[in-house]
């Protein structure tokens, strides 16, 4: 599944591949949907038809779809920009840190993520990495807000649109159309 943060990109990949395939099936479907199985775990997942169009209306629709957080998480590792998805859900899953595991955490998606020469570093400007390096000195909730936020705007005004004009998008969703 490409929401765990555990995933490698290669799992994406191998899950984007498999959408393709999916929805080049779904033109025998009679009923417009199919089960597809992950490989990485057991869950039988439902793909709707409709789904891929649905990832056009909006940003957030394609980010609250399995399968099409999965899409794009793959395009972006193709363009190597994977760490601004990954540090978005880096950031999600820490607001549903316990207070106890709190301060690991953010000090790991900081050094992970914000900090200048940081292996996955995101590109957001010198007053948002200060006021984020600021707010590690008591971590809360929101210590990554700011920086979260300018990664989603980051995504949605230039990733989202490249990604719905990839042949990655187009394909799966002319299928779609077609189903």
């Amino acid at each position: 599944m490409c929401r765990s943060l555990e995933s490698l990109p290669i799992t994406c990949l191998e899950r984007a591949k498999e959408l393709k395939a999916l929805f080049g099936s779904l033109l025998q479907k009679p009923d417009h949907s199919i089960t597809g199985q992950s490989k990485k775990n057991d869950k039988l997942s439902r793909l709707n038809v409709d789904e891929p169009l649905k990832w056009k209306e909006s940003f957030d629709q394609l980010l609250s779809s399995q399968n099409g957080l999965c899409l794009f998480r793959a395009f972006l590792v193709s363009e190597f920009s994977e760490e601004n998805i990954t540090f978005y859900l880096a950031c999600e899953d820490f607001q549903a840190t316990k207070p106890s595991k709190m301060a690991a955490k953010a000090k790991n998606i900081y050094e992970e993520f914000v900090r200048s020469d940081a292996p996955r570093e995101v590109n957001i400007d010198h007053v948002t990495k200060a006021i984020t390096k600021e707010n590690m000195e008591r971590p809360q909730k929101s210590c990554f807000d700011l920086a979260q936020a300018k990664i989603y705007t980051l995504m949605e005004k230039d990733c989202y649109p490249r990604f719905l004009k990839s042949s990655m998008y187009l394909d799966v969703s002319r299928k779609a159309k077609m189903g």
